[in-house]
């Protein structure tokens, strides 16, 4: 997917001029969360994640930034066990494939974007990987529903949900629960687990 620019005139009170940015429809999560955390205010933030409003974005801002939301899934890198990289962990894969994208300064890895799913498509899943969301469920098969959900998404994506996972979006992006609030007032924080 490509990202299309169009310039404003107008000038911020740093006297630079801003940039708006038209993302196609139904954009991935990482071109949302990037676009609003490259804002400089509050409310340029907030306008960017209402603008872009879906159910995946306050599923992950809400197991990410919820206290309440107990993971059910191991802290820190995942690990990888297929034969076509030298990762050994999804972290170190994602990272590659990040990577690469950074050397050719873009985030769209072209005709291989199409092959991805994304958050939009797999977050009525994330259930599964949060306390009382499905206990019945043991911790084997858990990890492996989610690294084939993490194999099967753009890169991304994958490193958005390795981070919620931790609770640690906000290390990536700069965009605060309180962003977060005032962009979707209808999230109810707490009582969760």
């Amino acid at each position: 997917m490509t990202i299309t620019k169009q310039r404003k005139t107008s000038r911020t009170k740093a006297g630079t001029a801003d940039v708006i940015v038209q993302l196609p429809p139904n954009p991935f999560a990482f071109e949302v969360l990037q676009l609003a955390s490259k804002q400089r205010t509050v409310d340029k933030k907030v306008e960017i994640l209402r603008k872009y409003e879906h159910d995946s974005l306050k599923a992950i801002f809400i197991w990410n930034f919820d206290e309440s939301i107990i993971s059910m899934l191991p802290e820190g890198d995942v690990p990888y066990f297929g034969d076509d990289s030298n990762a050994t962990t999804i972290t170190e894969r994602i990272e590659e494939a990040v990577d690469a994208m950074g050397d050719l300064n873009t985030n769209s890895m072209g005709a291989l974007d199409q092959k991805y799913s994304s958050i939009r498509k797999e977050y009525t899943k994330f259930y599964n990987f949060i306390k009382g969301g499905n206990d019945s469920l043991n911790s084997l098969r858990r990890e492996n529903i989610f690294i084939n959900i993490l194999e099967g998404i753009h890169p991304l994506e994958a490193e958005i949900i390795c981070l919620c996972k931790d609770k640690k979006l906000q290390t990536k992006y700069n965009i605060s629960k309180e962003v977060v609030s005032k962009a979707y007032p209808d999230i109810t924080w707490g009582n969760r687990s």
